[in-house]
């Protein structure tokens, strides 16, 4: 039997840019705080620049996802975001949700790392997996070791040399059991802990110094995961 089942998850925030600069950043923008959303087959359903947007996919059966974004202007060059994900899970509703809720504020929070730090900068994005054996239930814990960030709340300097990868000197801007995101002067570090959800660990490097190179990050990063993991 199918487990299939309307969701919705539904954040309020503020954001340290004006509505122009979310709107950006949530249309062309995302492989700087996500991943590249320019392939989806998305239709904009309600486009009212910059307070309003609202995307939306749909699939066979009654399936859809919609992502909606209400922006209003704040004081101080800031915005408050009204954000809605809703749309059907076809199965495993349970884990599914749970696993889209929490990198909703995962995401959120990148989002607002990057308008602060970041904005308007030209980004390489690189995606890497960990190995299948990351997908136990200690999986992340295991990687944040190796990392030397375990225990590390947001706000701690970090000071890392890591093998294949080099030195890393930041901090941790976020930190819970199933994500870990680390910020340098260049660079934003997104560390995923889907083995919670069924899946593998993962991460993602956001460039912003000008001179990132998506092979040569992936084959570092992908080198330092398989020894984690081996």
């Amino acid at each position: 039997m199918t487990d299939k089942r309307n969701f919705e998850i539904t954040v309020d925030t503020e954001l340290p840019a004006t509505p122009e600069r979310i709107w950006e950043a949530v249309t062309t923008g995302t492989p700087a705080w996500m991943f590249p959303t320019d392939q989806w087959p998305a239709v904009r359903t309600v486009e009212d620049y910059p307070s309003h947007l609202v995307s939306r996919m749909d699939g066979p059966d009654g399936w859809f996802n919609q992502l909606e974004h209400v922006l209003e202007p704040l004081d101080g060059g800031r915005a408050r975001l009204h954000y809605v994900h809703s749309g059907i899970f076809a199965e495993n509703w349970d884990q599914q949700y749970d696993g889209a809720s929490k990198h909703t504020e995962f995401y959120l929070h990148t989002l607002g790392q990057y308008l602060k730090y970041f904005d308007g900068k030209p980004v390489v994005f690189t995606d890497v997996q960990a190995p299948a054996a990351s997908a136990t239930p200690d999986g992340f814990v295991r990687l944040k070791k190796a990392l030397g960030v375990d225990g590390m709340t947001p706000g701690s300097t970090v000071e890392l040399e890591l093998d294949g990868v080099g030195k890393l000197s930041g901090e941790v801007d976020f930190a819970n059991e199933n994500f870990l995101g680390l910020r340098t002067a260049d660079t934003l570090y997104r560390f995923f802990g889907r083995n919670a959800f069924g899946a593998t660990v993962g991460m993602t490097v956001h460039d912003f110094s000008g001179s990132g190179d998506p092979a040569s990050t992936a084959e570092a990063w992908g080198g330092f995961l398989a020894k984690v993991y081996a």
